[in-house]
């Protein structure tokens, strides 16, 4: 089920007051945090019967003034309700509180993404993530991984594995229902995918190819799991289009990595993809596409998650619609045999051989 767009019927006075809401999203989403932060909504949510700002203020230790301003955002924000001067929690607030898909957002947006995004404008003039240089001098996000601070870093594989970590489960009995033996992990970052693989199936062997920084954690992890026999690292720059993949595999497997790359870029790497495979091998893609979504939610956040890619991951990719990706498939001489859609949170998994 695709999200339609392009009607517009609202009044101009719900227009105007959604403009309002824009105008001034930055300062309110640091209220929606600092409530979260501070234990605020968390007591709130403990009083069932409500509580009163004194009595906020006094059991955290906070200025009356302090928790006043934040609980009169909270009511614009609808995070909470007021009644007899008592505040409580509504279901807007629950979500911001205890809500995990919520919490990884929220973390990845404010420490991740928050500083950096000031130069958005630049980025797009760029054609650079201006907004990277917040934490150094990088070319993109997944050289600066190894070095970013822990709790940019914390977030950032917090977002990145609360997606993939619903979604795996799921796609394993596609993987393996053609009993593959050999495996390419591209772009395998921490080795997750592949232990997965080796826990699910007792033959199968991976190979993960990334950066030696990335390959680094895989290598501890992999060593944590007992599986140094059957997975194993190919370090390689996956931006060199000129460095071949192994040879001969099975299953070319690419999670949540595609969209990590402009499409020219995504073109070289379904090439490499589709001359790496047997002649019976298949190229596995697990992405989330935005028009592919069931809920307006999440293609709102996948929009947002584009503005990540183009201000601090590299400036040049984002959350593509699936038609963007069916093309370069057709372009890199691969068809897709099989769609499943609705894996996870929102993902779509194409299953391509070649032409």
């Amino acid at each position: 089920m695709s999200v339609t767009y392009g009607k517009d019927t609202k009044t101009a006075i719900q227009a105007k007051f959604d403009a309002q809401k824009i105008a001034f999203a930055p300062i309110m989403f640091q209220a929606a945090l600092s409530l979260r932060n501070l234990g605020i909504l968390e007591l709130i949510k403990n009083r069932r019967k409500g509580i009163s700002i004194e009595d906020i203020a006094k059991e955290l230790n906070l200025s009356v003034y302090g928790v006043k301003v934040l609980l009169e955002a909270g009511l614009s924000l609808e995070m909470v309700m007021v009644e007899d001067d008592l505040y409580k929690i509504t279901k807007t607030g629950w979500y911001i509180l205890c809500d995990e898909l919520t919490r990884v957002n929220m973390d990845f947006t404010q420490d991740v993404n928050y500083l950096g995004m000031f130069t958005l404008e630049n980025s797009i003039k760029e054609g650079k993530p201006t907004g990277l240089r917040e934490f150094g001098n990088w070319t993109t996000v997944y050289e600066a991984l190894a070095h970013l601070p822990e709790k940019v870093k914390k977030s950032w594989f917090a977002f990145d594995h609360f997606y993939s970590d619903y979604a795996f489960p799921e796609i394993l009995p596609y993987v393996f229902e053609n009993n593959p033996s050999k495996i390419l992990d591209v772009g395998g970052n921490t080795g997750k995918f592949s232990i997965q693989c080796a826990k699910y199936n007792t033959d199968v062997k991976i190979t993960i190819l990334d950066l030696p920084g990335q390959l680094d954690v895989a290598y501890k992890n992999i060593a944590e799991n007992g599986f140094e026999e059957r997975i194993d690292g190919f370090s390689i720059n996956l931006l060199d289009h000129s460095k071949p993949f192994p040879k001969n595999a099975d299953i070319v497997w690419m999670s949540q990595f595609l969209d990590c790359f402009s499409q020219q870029d995504i073109l070289h790497l379904l090439n490499r993809s589709c001359n790496a495979i047997n002649n019976n091998g298949r190229v596995y893609i697990l992405e989330t596409y935005w028009d592919n979504q069931k809920f307006e939610a999440s293609t709102y956040s996948l929009h947002a998650t584009s503005l990540y890619f183009t201000n601090i991951a590299n400036g040049c990719s984002q959350m593509y619609h699936s038609n963007d990706m069916l093309t370069l498939l057709d372009k890199a001489g691969l068809e897709v045999e099989k769609v499943v859609n609705n894996i996870g949170v929102s993902h779509t998994l194409l299953i391509c051989k070649k032409k």
